[in-house]
């Protein structure tokens, strides 16, 4: 999904124009339509971010969590990979089904997709428990 799609569905979920936005952040009424075929200044993607609550990184189609940045993707990634090394042996209660047999491969999937979730989500609370009240975007 390009830049542009992402801000599109952005605004659609609000219920707003890509000509309303544009206005809204003091853009001329074309300028994001103009991402369909240019890359945007900095500073104006970091605006259009800051309009939804989401990372520049997830506008430029970086990481697809809207709140997290390419770090954040690598950090959740490390942390699944550290966990689910090693899964396969024959010590690990995890991949063993009754009687100490292995799981087969799409259990294995399924528990590799269960545990990002909640490496995804516990990420996301940390963000919003750690984050000083002065530099989040709801304020709060």
């Amino acid at each position: 999904m390009t830049t542009f799609e992402r801000i599109k569905q952005l605004a659609r979920k609000q219920h707003i124009s890509i000509k309303k936005l544009s206005t809204d952040l003091g853009f001329g009424e074309s300028t994001i339509y103009k991402w369909k075929e240019q890359e945007p200044k900095g500073k104006d993607l970091a605006k259009v971010a800051d309009h939804f609550h989401v990372s520049t990184d997830y506008l430029l189609g970086r990481t697809d969590t809207p709140q997290f940045t390419r770090k954040d993707e690598r950090d959740v990634q490390k942390i699944l990979t550290d966990m689910t090394e090693g899964l396969s042996n024959d010590s690990a209660l995890s991949y063993m089904k009754n009687g100490g047999e292995e799981i087969d491969e799409e259990d294995a999937e399924l528990l590799r997709a269960s545990l990002e979730n909640v490496i995804r989500q516990s990420k996301l609370i940390a963000k919003a428990k750690f984050t000083p009240k002065k530099y989040r975007k709801d304020n709060k």
